[in-house]
Order: structure tokens, then C-alpha cells, then sequence
């Protein structure tokens, strides 16, 4: 499924810088290497009065030089506020998620996970699938839901979604450089035990990885695969 040569157009749905990283950061390694032309949506940023201007200018340098690291193809702001995306109008994310979309026609889409604690989270999937539904003339090869340390983990299962992977990408050759890509967010890393720690996501890969026999992987949730 994910040969050499058969990956073309990516897109990664972000709810926040570092989002990407957390959950794709390897597998966007991989198929940046394997010459797959990845974008990443960052769908929020932090913005007065509930962010300062620097500290979001800051984060967004952090970015430039973390999606350098995993040759990310292009990187896209939809400039909604941050940890409020519950108080924008559905229709306008989908609008611009929906124009990103048609522009790229990507063949792989990763989105955020149902089940994410966080609201942003939770609107970030819902727009997402309204935008890959099969009726807007693109269909994606292959929708996928990654998992967010610090969100994905922390809902209240069975009451709402478990985050179950059924979809397993190897990233052994990769999990150094996403590594080094989440420490390039460093106002976003804590220290361990904290899980936004390179030790957890260490840990996480491998645990991902010895589950399939991988060294190292990342867990995804199919949500479409069309064969």
C-alpha cells in the first residue's frame, strides 16, 4: 500500500503546530524520502488576546525549522484561533479545508482522531470528513486518523471513541529524525514523565512498532481505503 512510487500528494491535518509531529512525524519522514510531495495544514494559531503576537511567532519559527527537517513539501495557516475552533462556524473551516483540498487533490489525508480530548480536535475531523467525502470529484486513496499523545489518550472510553489502530506505518529508519523534528518545537517540549517528552514518544513508537514487529512505527485508524 504505501510502495515507493505509489505516494503522491499528502496532506496532514493539524490542529496545532506540533500536532503533525506528534502523530505523522515519522511517516511524513518516510514519505517525504520516498519522493511523496507532503503538505501540512495547521488549521489554528494563537492570536491576542488569548496569545501573545511573539509567542505565536515563535511557534510558527519552530515549525519552519522542524517541517525542514522532515522535508515537508509545504506548510499552509488557516488562521483560525487557537483552542476555539467549537466557536467557528462549521461551514467556514470547511470552506477552507475544502478549497486546500481541491488545490491539492491528495491521494493520503491524515487527520486528527474523533475521540481527541481537545475540541479543536474534535472540529478539526468532523471538517475533515466533510472535505474527503467521495462526491466533490477527488477521491483520497486512503483517509487515516492518528493519535496525539496528551489528547488522544486522555478522553473517557468507552463513553466516547477508543482510539483502536487497525493500520500500522514502519518508521524504524525515521524515528530519529522525528525526534529531532519535535525537539525543534522547543517551547512545546516537557520533560519526562510529561508525555510531549521525546522519551514518551520514544517509547510509543517502539510499543507501536513491537506490536507489528517493527522497531518503530505509528498507529493510525483506517477510516477509508479505497483498493
Amino acid at each position: 500500500m504505501f510502495r515507493r512510487g505509489n505516494v503522491v500528494n499528502v496532506l496532514v491535518i493539524a490542529p496545532h503546530g506540533d500536532d503533525e509531529v506528534l502523530g505523522v512525524g515519522g511517516t511524513i519522514a518516510r514519505f517525504a524520502n520516498e519522493r511523496a510531495t507532503v503538505t501540512v495544514a495547521i488549521l489554528t494559531g494563537g492570536f491576542p488576546p488569548d496569545y501573545e503576537d511573539e509567542e505565536e511567532a515563535g511557534i510558527r519559527r519552530e515549525a519552519v525549522r522542524a517541517h525542514e527537517m522532515l522535508k515537508v513539501s509545504e506548510t499552509v495557516y488557516l488562521d483560525f484561533p487557537a483552542a476555539r475552533l467549537d466557536t467557528v462556524a462549521h461551514r467556514d473551516l470547511n470552506k477552507k479545508l475544502g478549497d486546500l483540498y481541491q488545490r491539492l487533490n491528495p491521494e493520503y489525508v491524515f487527520v486528527p482522531f474523533l475521540g481527541d480530548v481537545h475540541l479543536d480536535h474534535q472540529a478539526a475531523f468532523q471538517s475533515a470528513m466533510v472535505m474527503c467525502r467521495p462526491n466533490s470529484g477527488h477521491r483520497p486513496r486512503s483517509v487515516l486518523a492518528y493519535e496525539t499523545v496528551s489528547e488522544t489518550n486522555w478522553n473517557a472510553p468507552p463513553l466516547t471513541p477508543g482510539f483502536l489502530p487497525n493500520t500500522y506505518i514502519d518508521i524504524s529508519d525515521y524515528l530519529e529524525t522525528k525526534l529531532r523534528a519535535f525537539e525543534a518545537y522547543q517551547s512545546q517540549v516537557k520533560s519526562f514523565p510529561h508525555e510531549r517528552s521525546l522519551e514518551t514518544l520514544r517509547a510509543l513508537a517502539m510499543l507501536r512498532g513491537s506490536t507489528v514487529g517493527f522497531s518503530a512505527a505509528e498507529a493510525f485508524v483506517a477510516l477509508r481505503n479505497l483498493i
